[in-house]
């Protein structure tokens, strides 16, 4: 009758005589994260000493500057969208394993392939029809030169990490290409860029704001991926790839179908990135157009241990980095580098005291 019997009560630790509470996973989690961004500000601080710079003054005026300005919080939203989006787009993909190192070329494709069907049809379609011939064909762009680094993988075992980042340079090649030769407007002032979008075919604003609704497409983004990946049998099955892709043979699942899936969703994400970009800021094709939006996506999404969500929170904190840049030059007559060592150690101190990405999904 012993199953009849209670099952006995466990009693917390004790040491000393003290009871022994152990912090909750989640809740050790946030104070990590917080203790390692408090490091690397800690570490920035003693950099900024180095070269001779008050710490304080340094941030407080960047602080200012970024964060109690309207126009500098509307600059890190406008940033932060294209972020998000390409963050997603190494966010899927990593759940199957794969390094998507590619995200800058597919936003230069997105960007690319959304200009040259909004610069071909503003002057003739109304605004929205174009908006979604765009999206559009930024999506199935981006998702085309992801699939080029899946096709290698799969034909000839090239490795992913390396096929994409190869391709983020013929991506520049062929915007290069398009805004020297074919698409140079005609009217410009002599530099290589294309005529501007039409007002009518741009991404529209929020009231009284320059922010465009790309903002609530990042969002809504984050969202779908978040219940793709764990509310579907088809992230189900990518996590088990991701996880020991030979077990997932030897259980009957198209593993080569599911790692071109990831990479074609991956690139699809990072398209409408370029695209956001194109038609709710820049407008024009013109060299520089990206501003390394693909690699600031990678860091992101490793900030956040390639979780969909979080992911918004990473792109909005490299994004006001990005804003508080302009202020270390111009209050504090800091070099432009200072930014890059930011960041560094950010990512550093995050990644080494909270865990692997890897580690920190399962």
């Amino acid at each position: 009758m012993t199953h009849l019997l209670p099952a006995p009560v466990e009693e917390p630790e004790k040491l000393g005589g003290a009871t022994e509470w152990k912090v909750p996973p989640r809740l050790e989690g946030l104070v990590r994260w917080v203790a390692a961004m408090v490091g690397a500000f800690v570490i920035f601080g003693a950099v900024l000493a180095s070269r001779g710079s008050d710490p304080i003054s340094v941030l407080h005026h960047a602080w200012v500057s970024t964060f109690q300005e309207s126009a500098s919080i509307q600059q890190i939203l406008i940033k932060a969208t294209p972020f998000g989006l390409a963050a997603l787009a190494v966010v899927v993909p990593a759940r199957a394993g794969l390094v998507n190192v590619g995200g800058e070329g597919q936003v230069l494709v997105g960007a690319i392939a959304a200009a040259g069907v909004g610069l071909a049809c503003d002057q003739r379609v109304h605004g929205i029809p174009v908006m979604i011939l765009m999206f559009l064909a930024a999506a199935a762009a981006g998702a085309a030169w992801a699939g080029i680094a899946a096709l290698l993988r799969q034909v000839v075992k090239v490795n992913e990490a390396i096929s994409t980042l190869l391709l983020n340079y013929v991506a520049l090649d062929l915007l290069l290409y398009l805004i020297y030769q074919p698409w140079k407007d005609p009217h410009g002032s002599g530099q290589p860029a294309t005529r501007p979008l039409a007002h009518r075919a741009r991404l529209p604003v929020y009231a009284h704001s320059v922010v465009n609704i790309g903002l609530t497409i990042a969002v809504i983004a984050a969202v779908v991926v978040w219940l793709l990946l764990n509310k579907t049998s088809w992230g189900f099955r990518l996590s088990v790839v991701g996880g020991n892709p030979e077990a997932a043979r030897r259980a009957g699942m198209p593993v080569g179908a599911l790692v071109c899936s990831a990479m074609l969703v991956g690139g699809a994400l990072a398209g409408i990135a370029g695209m956001v970009h194109f038609s709710g800021v820049e407008y024009e094709l013109r060299p520089g157009l990206t501003t390394n939006i693909g690699y600031i996506g990678f860091l992101a999404s490793w900030l956040a241990r390639h979780r969909p969500v979080p992911v918004l929170l990473a792109s909005l904190t490299f994004a006001a980095i990005t804003v508080a840049g302009d202020s270390f030059q111009i209050d504090s007559g800091l070099p432009s580098a200072t930014v890059n060592i930011l960041t560094g150690l950010i990512l550093v101190a995050v990644l080494g005291w909270t865990g692997s990405p890897r580690k920190a999904r399962a």
